[in-house]
């Protein structure tokens, strides 16, 4: 009877710490067979889960691991710059690796305004231009660095960052999240008008003319452009 008692016990706390782990857990799972490319999205489904549900293996074929997003660059924003990522839901063979894929293109003199992805570290890898690559940490410091074709830059997950081209040509950054679905963050308000756009870009480039591979304490600059 105490054994029972005891068996009783063990069972419910194994209970407890499998759907505690299902609540706290932040990372994205790993895949539990080689390959889950995602379903189509007008398919109805009433399941609510976190991530995307498999195709049906019967249909899976080598076309869901291809994709062609990242092959030209997107419409660009009033700061000279396309952001492009590509999740498991553009690309259904990402479903369940737990990564993401992008592209980022800025023109001359363009910047990509501070922003986020609060779910994922990012990887950058520089196939054309020069720029300065910068992220702002917990402790209101600035890291910088000028980087230019061929160079890798890491951003920390859910760190704020800018890119800013400073070079004489287009700039093409392609980039590599640790998640299926990074997301993107901003602390900015969409700009009003061309002299607000103008602003931002001054405070960015203030921060790239420092000197370079120090660490400052930029709150105050960083505050300012927050709140252009």
């Amino acid at each position: 009877m105490k054994m029972k008692s005891h068996s009783s016990i063990f069972f419910m706390f194994l209970i407890i710490v499998a759907f505690s782990s299902i609540q706290v857990c932040l990372a994205d799972y790993d895949n539990l067979q080689d390959t889950c490319p995602s379903s189509p999205s007008n398919k109805q489904t009433t399941l609510f889960i976190n991530g995307l549900s498999c195709n049906t293996p019967t249909n899976t074929s080598a076309h869901d691991f291809k994709n062609m997003e990242l092959s030209k660059a997107g419409s660009r924003d009033d700061f000279g710059s396309s952001i492009n990522i590509v999740t498991a839901s553009k690309f259904p063979g990402l479903n369940t690796l737990g990564i993401s894929i992008g592209r980022t293109d800025i023109e001359m003199d363009g910047i990509v305004n501070l922003h986020n992805h609060p779910r994922a570290t990012e990887m950058i890898f520089v196939k054309e231009g020069v720029l300065e690559a910068g992220f702002l940490d917990t402790q209101n410091k600035v890291f910088q660095k000028t980087i230019k074709e061929g160079d890798v830059f890491v951003i920390p997950k859910g760190l704020f960052h800018y890119f800013l081209n400073r070079g004489v040509e287009a700039a093409t950054v392609l980039s590599v999240f640790n998640s299926q679905n990074p997301g993107l963050g901003s602390l900015t308000a969409t700009p009003s008008s061309i002299e607000s756009v103008e602003k931002i870009k001054r405070k960015l480039i203030s921060l790239s003319e420092l000197e370079h591979d120090s660490v400052y304490d930029l709150s105050l600059a960083v505050s300012e452009i927050i709140y252009s």
